[in-house]
């Protein structure tokens, strides 16, 4: 894939917008933000808009404020407003100023009465299954509600009294009066207020009325002066309202622009859906290394700088495609090969017997990372009794297929060539021990041997190897869009996107593995220690294979 560059990477839409509006003297500075609400983990198209609001922000000399859109308290919690924080960080970028929707609750209610005293609001007593029947359709105009003459003075008093809890949840809403002929159904007086009696993660008991999305998103970009008010396009038909209530309050006015969300295959990015998958068992939590989650990603090993790659290929587009997986794991394959410490794991042990050795051990220098001469070498021992894949080892020969087979001689990583002599089998007839000679004159890097080899074999000391646990994932689901398929999208799920591996022999080098490392494990893929991993049980998660095997069916 080609490389890019600063210089030859051309402006994408949003990008060209600033640009212009710069240029043209609009704005003197850029204030993006970025608006997540606090009820749920945040997923790889929440890492799109992340790099989007705060990229275009720093390549243009501007600012950026994370806030948090907490006007629903039924589903948000200070857990996700925590992970949220933690994502952000992680990711690479940090905020100019830290806000809540919930800090302009007051500001909000009086924006409310002032478009109840202009005669741009009024308090509705239908029910929401009667307003959705009165707004008519996309081809049917719709007819206006019983309640919408009602007097200034009326609804002034019925929106203090829904303030003061008088009424019960859904007896009453304030909605903007618009145009119920409108061919934006959204615009066909939509709510500014509802009732909900809830306990609220910051305000607690304070509210139980609380602004809808439409109205308090454009107050609130306008309140803390946002220039460029960047949406997916699912937001576009809300664009008429966010600048009808701007206009009609006469605030600062903040200006809406949408691209196109992120979507990949073999997963999904509903929210909704993957809050489903965690209460219902189908993963062990929002941060699953299997799950499209910014945590689940990292505790799988993937590198922030790869997200931010990915999301850089993927590019900003003003329609909808879906990615393929295969493009993230090449920008995680890429950059992991570069930073990776390499460490030998045998996963399906066989003994290894070098029946000619007669040192306790041999100690070698191998190196840390061929692409990176600063990594170093490290110590590993080479002793008698080594453990090698079993299915390294072959009874029949196979063409171009390098392997340990009697009667043949082999390279051992970073130690010497050995001839393998023969093979014990058990009495079920497994091959239980492989005896092998090894050649002193054919150290790796030393080899004055002159014997010519064709594969090398990891492997690992049988003296000196630690135990780990393997979790080997895989795409999470088995087909490339779930949500297009017929019935529940759980039934897609992916039998084997987790496999387990008990019991792995690794170099001791492992057991001092932090969170701060990536590690290939030679011929076998990059792997992460997992954060819950312990002394008395190291567990590692494969982040991605050395290269794409994956087979569409």
């Amino acid at each position: 894939m080609e490389e890019k560059t600063e210089e030859n990477k051309s402006l994408n839409f949003i990008e060209e917008i600033i640009d212009n509006d710069l240029k043209e003297g609009k704005h003197d500075s850029i204030l993006t933000r970025f608006p997540p609400e606090p009820n749920g983990y945040l997923h790889l198209g929440h890492a799109t808009a992340i790099c989007l609001n705060f990229g275009v922000a720093q390549k243009f000399g501007g600012k950026t404020n994370l806030r948090f859109d907490d006007t629903n308290p039924v589903t948000e919690d200070t857990e996700y407003v925590d992970s949220i924080q933690e994502d952000v960080k992680w990711l690479g970028f940090d905020w100019a100023n830290i806000f809540y929707a919930s800090d302009y609750f007051d500001q909000l209610y009086a924006f409310a009465v002032q478009l109840i005293k202009q005669g741009d609001a009024y308090v509705c007593d239908l029910t929401a299954e009667e307003i959705a029947a009165q707004k008519g359709t996309p081809t049917e105009v719709g007819t206006n509600s019983p309640f919408r003459d009602r007097t200034v003075e009326e609804n002034l008093q019925l929106f203090a009294d829904m303030k003061a809890g008088k009424y019960k949840e859904g007896e009453k809403t304030l909605r903007a009066k618009i145009d119920m002929s409108s061919t934006n159904m959204l615009m066909r007086d939509p709510l500014l207020y509802r009732i909900k009696f809830a306990h609220h993660h910051r305000t607690g008991d304070k509210w139980c009325i609380y602004p809808m999305y439409d109205f308090a998103h454009g107050q609130s970009d306008s309140i803390e002066k946002i220039t460029h008010s960047i949406c997916t396009l699912e937001f576009v038909p809300h664009r008429e309202v966010y600048d009808w209530c701007i206009e009609k309050l006469g605030i600062y006015p903040s200006k809406q622009y949408e691209f196109a969300r992120v979507n990949i295959n073999y997963t999904v990015m509903s929210k909704r859906k993957l809050k489903q998958l965690v209460e219902e068992n189908h993963v062990a939590g929002w941060n699953d290394p299997r799950m499209p989650t910014i945590s689940g990603m990292r505790r799988r090993g993937y590198t922030a700088s790869a997200i931010r790659e990915f999301c850089d290929r993927a590019g900003i587009a003003k329609r909808e495609k879906v990615n393929d997986i295969s493009l993230l794991e090449f920008c995680v394959r890429e950059d992991l090969n570069k930073i990776s410490l390499r460490r030998m794991a045998v996963f399906n042990p066989v003994k290894v017997v070098i029946t000619n050795l007669e040192e306790n051990e041999i100690l070698l220098e191998i190196e840390n990372n061929p692409e990176d001469s600063t990594s170093g070498t490290r110590q590993v021992a080479f002793t008698k009794e080594i453990f090698i894949e079993r299915e390294d080892f072959v009874e029949t020969p196979q063409k171009k297929v390098f392997k340990m087979e009697v009667g043949k001689t082999i390279r051992l990583k970073g130690a010497f060539i050995v001839t393998c002599d023969n093979a014990i089998k058990d009495e079920d007839g497994n091959i239980a021990e492989i005896h092998c000679t090894y050649h002193a004159d054919s150290k790796s890097g030393q080899d004055t041997s002159g014997i010519k080899v064709q594969g090398t074999l990891h492997w690992v000391s049988a003296k000196h190897a630690i135990n780990i646990e393997v979790r080997e994932y895989d795409r999470l689901f088995k087909v490339e869009n779930p949500d297009a398929e017929e019935g529940d999208f759980k039934d897609y799920i992916n039998e084997h996107s987790l496999d387990i591996i008990p019991t792995a022999y690794a170099e001791p080098e492992l057991a001092n593995a932090t969170l701060n490392d990536h590690f290939q494990f030679l011929r076998k893929g990059y792997f992460y220690l997992d954060k819950d991993s312990s002394s008395e049980k190291i567990i590692f998660n494969k982040t991605v294979g050395l290269k794409d095997g994956f087979t569409k069916k």
